[in-house]
Formats: C-alpha cells, structure tokens, sequence
C-alpha cells in the first residue's frame, strides 16, 4: 500500500478509505448499517434469525439516538419496528466483551422507555427483541444462537413479559441458515455470499461509486471527529473507531502515524475498559 495517512489532503484519505471499504465486512457496526438501512436486507437478517418466513417490517433506522435525561443515552445501530408494532435491536461486536449482559439489559430497557407515552397504559408496551452478533462465543454456552428470557424459579414457565434477548456467536457458520447467514456477515466481497439479497446492497456499497463515495464520506466524518479531539487524541480515536470497524492493525497503524505495536498497545488498552 502507497504511505497514505489521514493527515494527508481530502483525496489521499479518500483513497485510503477505497481500500478500507474493500475490506470491509458486515461484523463492522458502520458497514452493517449501511447494509440494513435497506428495508428489504433488515428483513432477511431478521426472518433468518427469528426463524419466521412471515415477518414484515415497516420501518428501519439506523443509529438510532434514545436520549435518557436522566443519565446515559444510547444510540442503537438498527432498529426496526414490523406490522404489529413489534421492536427488533440488531447490533454487531468483534469481541464478547462489548456484549456484556447488563448492556443487552440496558438497550431493553431503554427501548422499553421510549416506547409509551404519558398516561398509557403498561399493557401497550411492544414486544422487544434486542440481538446482538458477536465475533465470540457467550460465557452463557457455546451454541450458535441463544434466547434468553425471563423464566419464574419456582416453575421453570415463562414470565411472559414479551422481551427478548438473543445472543449470536457469529463464529459458528453451521450448514444451516443462520450458519449461512454468518459466513455473510464476515464476506469482503459480494460473489461470496450466500444471499443474492444481502450480496445486492454489498455490490451497492462496494462496486459502485456512488456506494463508495457514501462509505467514504461516512468514514470522514470519523477522522472529522478525531480532529476535533485534538491531534494525538485524536489519533487514538480514529485508531479505536477503526478497530471497531474491523481494519486490520497495519492498516491504522499507517493511518494515525503510528507503529502498529503501538496500535496494538492501544487495542489492548481498550480491551480493558
């Protein structure tokens, strides 16, 4: 790869981030909103995952901003809402420890809270099912897909609260069609994938320049962000928002300026927050 950094001018940064895009996959949170902002996409990865042929979206958001004025907010990377008014969560972490239980709990909660308005009554709170598909297996087991809801102890029934919390391992990519489904969300490249319907928007986001120009412009706004935060701040920041994204340690490392020892240090600082 030519020495191109960040620092260098708009059109040097935007050829960097051709090169990321091409690497990029849908276990990256910004790439898989990308893909799942199309209504048609959102609605295969859910039908797959919930195992229901039948079930029809009526609208999908992106980065969805819940505010809380009481302490912290949360922005989901998808959501969306079917017929029946019925809320389904779908984000994307490379490690396990970015989906911990009590943050699959929170993102619950605050979908729950956002849900009604002054004065409804309780029983009009939506079904909900927050998914999370991890790049690691849960500490809960190792099977491919995990439901978990509330259960009372005492009979082993169902609390029936209508909430729902479903955990990936999207490592496992079984013969089956959610196995299918996972070797998806890890293709570089749209010939690979199982799903003409997925493999659609990923020719989109990839091959055209239109989708190129969207990506790049959204990863701009990362380095903008960076910028802002002050030079070697923000050098840390692009570098930890690029992790997140997937792009390999080299690739940052002549990104930021820095060694990629030093990115690597920086990767494993961040493992431990």
């Amino acid at each position: 790869m030519d020495n191109v950094q960040l620092a260098g001018s708009v059109n040097e940064r935007f050829q960097y981030y051709e090169k990321l895009v091409a690497e990029l996959t849908m276990m990256s949170d910004m790439f898989m909103r990308n893909v799942l902002n199309i209504l048609e996409c959102a609605e295969y990865v859910l039908r797959v995952i919930t195992e229901n042929d039948d079930l029809e979206l009526t609208e999908v958001v992106v980065q969805k901003d819940y505010k809380n004025l009481q302490g912290r907010s949360a922005i989901l990377d998808c959501v969306a809402v079917n017929g029946r008014k019925e809320i389904y969560d779908i984000e994307v972490q490379q490690e396990k420890a970015g989906a911990i239980p009590k943050r699959l709990r929170y993102h619950s909660s605050i979908i729950d809270v956002h849900s009604l308005y002054t004065g409804e009554e309780f029983e009009k709170l939506p079904e909900s099912k927050v998914i999370f598909i991890v790049d690691e297996e849960s500490d809960a087991g190792v099977e491919p897909i995990l439901h978990i809801k509330r259960t009372v102890r005492e009979t082993g029934g169902d609390y029936n609260d209508k909430s729902e919390i479903i955990y990936i391992n999207a490592r496992m990519k079984e013969d089956t069609e959610l196995g299918r489904l996972m070797h998806d969300f890890h293709c570089t490249k749209a010939e690979d994938m199982y799903s003409e319907v997925l493999a659609k928007r990923v020719r989109v986001l990839k091959e055209t320049r239109e989708g190129v120009e969207t990506m790049c412009k959204e990863m701009d706004k990362i380095y903008q962000v960076g910028e802002e935060c002050g030079k070697e701040k923000g050098k840390y920041e692009t570098a930890m928002k690029l992790l997140e994204l997937g792009a390999r340690e080299d690739m940052i490392a002549e990104a930021v300026g820095h060694s990629v020892e030093e990115i690597k240090r920086w990767k494993n600082d961040m493992k431990r927050q």
